[in-house]
């Protein structure tokens, strides 16, 4: 499958007559066919609007939206009239209410298309947040477009020519607290990117795709919508949301539509395997599937092995699972296995693994081995070199820092000097911030040079939840470190946040629950354990030394005082009072299936317990069942504890 076009623009263009389609589900039953032509149709009506509203060419747009077909039309209409799309997440907490105005204001003066509802709710933290907030809010509504509003398509926008080195959109890194990162993307970046994907895969417009990763995160936009309309693929999309709540209905569409191509993080087959069960799956033939796509995190072997033998019998081919490598700064794509082959692992000695270490191959079954998995060679118009710190290659088996560089790979970052000029060596090279090896002439990804934790297949800077967990009585900078620790046999991360304190675990406790909420609410992610330490490790220059934290931790260092937590949470969690009203007690049964182990009583706050964002969702999804459009979504912030969330509901329902 080649396509010739040299912008985004012109391929929209040459494929609208193509007999070939998007699905957006809803359900299992709930979809909505849109071709390639009406996709062209509806981005030219939505463009006359945008023009209407001020939008030039150049100008950058924020989407802001969740619905699939919504983002998609408002993506395309901005890249036929020449403006620059910055997809971001929508979310469920403040702080991504609070990353849309930052990134608003690095932009300067931007568009934004969203809800009604959204905007509200964008307001109203603005409100609270001070009046720099509010400013960026208020000059923000007066450049937005509220898909509500949209009424008529009927009016074709007038239609920009761009060049190939045009920006074709941004995509902003997943910041928390700290100022994030845009990747500057070209038409000739993304197009680049595709030929090498197709090159790499061999797909064609035989092949069914089938994807639940969100359009804000690059394998959801690039991977399984620009790649897939490129190649002519049959594209099938599900909301992320609707993944959460129904895991299995993700498998259940793939074989229905007879998919050819999925992609999944860790998390994915964790969060479908979870709720399989002991069951066997039943009623499924995967036997279609040649790629399922794994990325975004680092691949568990273990998870990959777990998954493909439960799927054996609904005919996954063993050789379908597809570990491979890329980021943003790539336009998604850097390495990839050979399609059809087997999946292969190196198990090493983790205390062997830090650059310029040459690799200790040990059993997989040795206590201090980590297992990795083989992510193939570089596709088509992309290079990939292992160097030392100073950008040198150096020979095959030994660690070191993973470069790339092609006409795929961002020229840089948007308006950001500093940033700019860390990334990039003297040759060109663009530093990933990964450590890796080739191995028998394959990659593997050993672990990063700059400490990210992965959780959910998203990517989290540690000083952002430590800035988070600091807003706790009592705790200031360097006296809390976060990590990812993937315990011995787990397949994906935990995050743990380590906290300096030096009394009993009586008085640690409260801090604990407090930094567990904090992180909780702010974020959406779950703190596994917070843990108390006597001293935090750190540089003679006064960094903070993370790795030493997490092996003390494998190590066994902190037992005794995770253990003694334990009963003291036990023992404070016993006489908790239980349901007084009706409601309550429909609410606490909703809550203790969705949170299992975790003994919530009435009074309890969600946070506290840790309730990550996926939790909440299946909680809301359950309270909707009982009590429809009684209770939105982001109400469980307002009301977090069952007797706040049972008052708020009586009141609805009179």
């Amino acid at each position: 499958m080649t396509f010739k076009a040299a912008t985004l623009t012109e391929l929209l263009e040459s494929h609208r007559g193509t007999d070939r389609s998007i699905t957006y589900h809803e359900g299992e039953n709930d979809q909505r066919v849109v071709s390639f032509g009406e996709l062209h149709e509806r981005a030219l009506g939505i463009l006359w609007h945008l023009q209407r509203l001020g939008a030039k060419r150049g100008d950058k747009l924020i989407l802001f939206l969740n619905n699939n077909e919504q983002f998609l039309d408002a993506f395309w209409a901005a890249v036929l009239g020449g403006i620059v799309p910055v997809p971001v997440a929508l979310g469920i907490s403040d702080e991504h209410r609070h990353k849309l105005l930052r990134i608003a204001r690095q932009l300067g003066t931007p568009y934004l298309y969203t809800e009604r509802r959204s905007l509200e709710r964008i307001g109203t933290f603005a409100a609270g947040a001070g009046a720099g907030e509010l400013k960026t809010y208020e000059a923000l509504r007066a450049r937005t477009f509220l898909v509500d509003d949209l009424d008529d398509i009927s009016r074709p926008g007038s239609v920009q020519k761009v060049a190939p080195e045009d920006t074709a959109f941004i995509q902003f890194s997943s910041g928390s607290t700290s100022e994030p990162k845009g990747v500057v993307l070209t038409h000739a970046n993304l197009l680049a990117n595709a030929r090498g994907v197709v090159e790499a895969t061999g797909f064609t417009s035989q092949d069914v795709s089938l994807s639940w990763m969100p359009l804000t995160h690059d394998m959801g936009l690039i991977g399984f919508h620009l790649i897939m309309f490129a190649a002519q693929v049959q594209a099938h999309l599900m909301p992320t949301e609707l993944f959460i709540r129904r895991p299995l209905l993700w498998l259940t569409l793939a074989s229905r539509v007879r998919a050819s191509i999925l992609c999944s993080p860790n998390f994915g087959y964790k969060h479908y395997l979870k709720v399989l069960g002991e069951r066997a799956p039943e009623g499924l033939d995967l036997s279609a599937v040649r790629f399922i796509f794994n990325g975004a995190e680092p691949i568990s072997a273990e998870l990959c092995e777990e998954f493909l033998s439960r799927l054996a019998p609904s005919k996954l081919e063993r050789t379908a699972m597809f570990p491979v490598y890329g980021l943003a700064e790539a336009s998604l794509a850097v390495a990839f296995p050979t399609p059809g082959a087997p999946l292969k692992t190196l198990a090493l000695n983790r205390h062997r693994m830090n650059p310029g270490d040459p690799v200790e191959p040990v059993p997989a079954t040795d206590r201090d081995a980590v297992q990795l998995v083989c992510e193939g060679q570089a596709i088509p118009y992309c290079e990939v070199r292992i160097a030392d710190e100073a950008g040198a290659a150096i020979p095959a088996d030994r660690i070191g820092h993973v470069l790339i560089r092609g006409a795929n790979v961002t020229r840089g970052y948007f308006e950001n000097r500093e940033a700019n000029a860390a990334a990039f060596t003297a040759d060109g090279w663009l530093r990933t911030g990964d450590l890796g090896l080739v191995h028998e002439g394959g990659l593997y990804i050993s672990g990063r040079a700059k400490e990210i934790i992965f959780v959910n297949g998203q990517n989290y800077y540690p000083h952002d939840l430590e800035a988070v967990a600091q807003r706790a009585d009592g705790l200031e900078l360097g006296k809390v470190v976060a990590a990812g620790i993937r315990p011995r046999g787990g397949q994906t991360e935990d995050l743990i946040v380590f906290v300096l304190h030096r009394s009993g675990a009586e008085d640690f406790l409260p801090l604990a629950t407090q930094v567990s909420r904090l992180v909780n609410e702010q974020t959406g992610l779950e703190v596994a354990e917070v843990v108390p330490v006597k001293r935090i490790p750190k540089t003679t220059s006064g960094k903070v030394q993370r790795h030493l934290l997490e092996e003390a931790f494998l190590a066994g260092e902190f037992d005794a005082e995770r253990a003694q937590l334990r009963e003291l949470k036990a023992a404070q969690r016993a006489p908790q009072s239980g349901a007084r009203t009706q409601i309550e007690q429909k609410l606490q049964e909703i809550c203790d299936a969705a949170l299992p182990g975790k003994r919530i009583g009435v009074d309890d706050n969600l946070f506290e317990v840790g309730a990550s964002s996926l939790k909440l969702i299946e909680i809301h999804e359950q309270i909707d069942k009982e009590y429809p459009g009684k209770v939105d979504l982001t109400e469980l912030f307002d009301y977090p504890t069952i007797a706040e969330l049972a008052r708020h509901l009586e009141s609805k329902l009179g």
